[in-house]
């Protein structure tokens, strides 16, 4: 990745955001639509939620980052935004059960959720749902950490699409009417000042960043990545997906705002997350949808075959012409395919599948890329779909369960939620979820970078780190400028 190029980009000047009402005018109005619309509430309900959606003069591109848990998903491109703050609900699962565990609870929160769109805007309330790359990980000690599964409803949502937008306010059943106005109140004395600062502008050259250590460090992973080539060669798996840590420490604690500024700039393509519960958050800016849910159709994002970009026009298109070319990448993205397709024919019919993958070109790497596409059986939702797709052979190996428990036996760190995934989660139980790609946890000065790579016959270990070297470019080169 050329940094003197991108640093230009970050570092050039700005132009004003679009017009909106004055913050206090805009905080006003809203205080004054909340009085007017909280009595409509049904705020005695023994159980179940409220939540009373609001209309914004305009929405950010990125939501601001606060203390407290929050969650944030932002789409550049297609100019998309979700986000949350605080906690109305939540419910957490751990174990091969733990999405149907979560789908219970959900069931149950349809009927029992109550929105009231007093402005006609057609949004709604929204739930997160994430969760670990292994139902097996433990769950991690202390509130900072994220949890094996989550699905999180927020007490304040961010919900924004092209030219419209929506603060939703949700409340956990029954309460007071005066202790809801005055919570919601202070909510929105916080929130909606800072949606009108002025996007964090990057420091005035990029930061120094100190390796801390690999792991594995490069001998282990030659080491693992032969021992993945024999378990392929004796027939045991077809594809394993290897993966890889980088340490990195700052002299000053990380600005998530400036780092979520920065992903958007360089990855418009890509949804950018942000979660985080109290000190510790983690940040990825992923190319890969897990899924789309519209009603009872489903898209869902087959990415396998990796090369890099290159500065150079002709060069860059001499790459791409290569990964098309490759037998090993085509077969690896063939994997990938027979694992959608599989996945999907228990819950779907008429799946479409391209002809041929098409270039999905990053600022840091390309990869061969298909779009699939099934109409659903009835009854079918986000959950069930996460439990069939989930791990994918892009990020796991083929065959699924063979794989994944190699990796538990071979892979010598801990992926936590590096891997999973998160998205958002409707009333209805569609929504979309991402592939957590291309991430770090972040906690003050330090930052933990995951990357992995895909083996298959014929790969080369050293090929492989490259690759790794050439994923873990997008967030390094990120964090140097937060």
């Amino acid at each position: 990745m050329d940094i003197q190029r991108v640093a230009e980009k970050l570092l050039a000047p700005r132009s004003p955001p679009p017009e909106m009402l004055a913050p206090t005018e805009t905080l006003e109005h809203l205080k004054g639509r909340l009085a007017e619309a909280i009595g409509l509430l049904p705020l005695r309900r023994p159980n179940g939620l409220a939540s009373l959606v609001l209309e914004l003069p305009r929405v950010p591109a990125l939501a601001p980052v606060l203390p407290g848990p929050q969650f944030q998903f932002a789409h550049r491109d297609s100019n998309r935004l979700h986000a949350g703050y605080g906690v109305a609900a939540e419910w957490q699962a751990e174990g091969p059960s733990r999405l149907a565990t979560l789908r219970g609870e959900a069931q149950i929160l349809r009927s029992e959720w109550y929105q009231l769109d007093v402005d006609e805007t057609g949004l709604q309330g929204f739930a997160m749902l994430g969760f670990a790359a292994s139902p097996l990980s433990p769950t991690k000690q202390g509130a900072e950490e994220l949890p094996n599964a989550l699905l999180w409803v927020p007490e304040v949502a961010l919900h924004g699409h092209r030219n419209q937008g929506a603060l939703v306010l949700t409340t956990a059943l029954p309460t007071s009417r005066d202790g809801l106005l005055n919570r919601w109140g202070a909510w929105l004395d916080r929130i909606v000042p800072a949606m009108t600062n002025p996007q964090p502008t990057p420091p005035r050259a990029p930061i120094a960043l100190k390796r801390r250590g690999n792991q594995p460090e490069i001998a282990a992973w030659e080491q693992l990545v032969e021992a993945a080539l024999a378990e392929i060669a004796e027939g045991r798996l077809e594809k394993t997906v290897v993966s890889r840590r980088l340490r990195l420490a700052a002299d000053h604690p990380f600005q998530l705002d400036r780092l979520m500024a920065t992903l958007g700039e360089l990855f418009p393509s890509c949804q950018v997350v942000h979660l985080r519960r109290e000190e510790t958050s983690f940040v990825a800016a992923t190319p890969e949808r897990l899924l789309t849910q519209r009603g009872d159709e489903v898209e869902v994002d087959a990415i396998a075959g990796t090369v890099a970009r290159a500065a150079d026009p002709e060069r860059d298109a001499e790459l791409a012409e290569a990964l098309r070319a490759s037998s090993k990448d085509r077969h690896e993205h063939g994997l990938v395919i027979a694992a959608v397709r599989e996945a999907l024919s228990h819950c779907a019919e008429q799946i479409r599948v391209p002809t041929s993958p098409t270039i999905m070109q990053l600022r840091n790497a390309q990869h061969l890329w298909s779009r699939v596409r099934a109409k659903l059986h009835p009854d079918v939702d986000v959950f069930r779909l996460a439990e069939l797709l989930h791990p994918t052979p892009a990020t796991n190996g083929e065959p699924r369960a063979a794989a994944s428990a190699w990796l538990r036996h071979a892979e010598p760190l801990e992926r936590g939620w590096y891997t999973g995934a998160a998205g958002i989660v409707t009333p209805e139980l569609t929504g979309e979820l991402w592939v957590l790609l291309r991430c770090a946890r972040l906690q003050e000065k330090t930052a933990d970078l995951y990357a992995g790579a895909g083996i298959v016959a014929g790969s080369d270990p050293l090929c492989e780190w490259q690759e790794t070297e050439d994923k873990l470019a997008a967030m390094l080169t990120a964090l140097q400028f937060a």
